[in-house]
């Protein structure tokens, strides 16, 4: 079932990303109509989550970011789509970094690093800064329960040369490397919600008490990456604007959980900034309250 599916669907993405760009926006565009108007697909959780985090906001701007937010929700996907048909030109064109130098230097300088980045604007395309740095880059992702489209994940987001491993190899990987003359930078979402009975931290991520991902940070002091948090501005319609941020020059010195405050605390300044680039449709509250049961 799951190869049938496969076979189903792939040539039909493997299209779409042949198409130009004006074509794909206007498929997104009947896409967000399909996905908002007709079949409402979770409007109630975005909603729920704006109303949860924007209090003071009215009923009117709740529905106007959500509205907005779909709107980006599904040109990003088709964006990750159109990565199998793009062009390393093209996509520097439309995906710039603005201070790549920060990244180089440190490598230069013989240090690892991690950069830490968010659900908000393009984190798809962020694995093609891997074409810019003098050191190979490696993503950290979920395994996918379907194979193929496991397989299609990786080679998507392995376009630009960028290897990927899976989370419970990441320890591993990452001693090994360490270990090497080499040096190297890995990526990581880092504002995923974790188990409850899995939870070291818990905090306020946009004013709500919630448990945090911490295994940024911890392989981070353990391995000595220098964590880099990427703040991604989308300037307009299939065009990103990405800028480096050091969150220590001494992550194993850092107190505990210094870094993952530093690195939430600029999540939550650009989630301020343009609400609607944001992942809103995961329940990243979902776990708010548990903290006192969890202890």
């Amino acid at each position: 079932m799951q190869l049938l599916v496969f076979y189903l669907v792939y040539p039909i993405l493997w299209v779409i990303s042949r198409l130009p760009f004006k074509i794909i926006y206007t498929i997104s565009d009947v896409l967000f109509h399909l996905i908002y108007t007709v079949i409402g697909y979770r409007k109630k959780v975005v909603r729920n989550n704006l109303e949860l985090v924007f209090p003071d906001k009215s009923k009117d701007e709740i529905l106007k970011i959500r509205k907005k937010f779909y709107r980006h929700m599904c040109d990003m996907f088709l964006e990750m789509v159109k990565t199998l048909g793009i062009s390393n030109e093209e996509m520097q064109r439309r995906y710039q970094v603005t201070n790549i130098s920060v990244l180089n230097e440190l490598e230069q300088n013989g240090y690892n690093c991690m950069t830490m980045i968010s659900h908000y604007a393009s984190w798809e395309w962020a694995l093609s800064i891997n074409t810019q740095m003098d050191s190979h880059g490696y993503g950290i992702y979920q395994k996918i329960q379907n194979k193929y489209f496991d397989k299609l994940i990786r080679d998507i987001r392995g376009k630009f040369g960028t290897t990927l491993i899976r989370t419970y190899e990441a320890p591993r990987i990452i001693s090994r490397l360490s270990k090497g003359k080499e040096t190297f930078t890995v990526g990581i979402l880092s504002d995923q919600s974790p188990m409850v009975s899995r939870t070291k931290y818990w905090r306020k991520f946009m004013g709500i008490t919630v448990p945090v991902h911490v295994g940024g940070e911890e392989l981070c002091k353990k391995y000595n990456l220098i964590p880099l948090y990427l703040k991604v501005r989308k300037l307009k319609r299939g065009y990103y604007e990405a800028t480096f941020k050091c969150l220590t020059e001494t992550p194993s010195a850092a107190p505990n959980y210094e870094i993952t405050d530093a690195f939430l605390a600029e999540t939550e300044k650009a989630i301020y900034e343009a609400p609607e680039y944001y992942f809103w449709t995961h329940k990243r509250w979902k776990h708010r309250g548990k903290q006192q049961n969890a202890v």
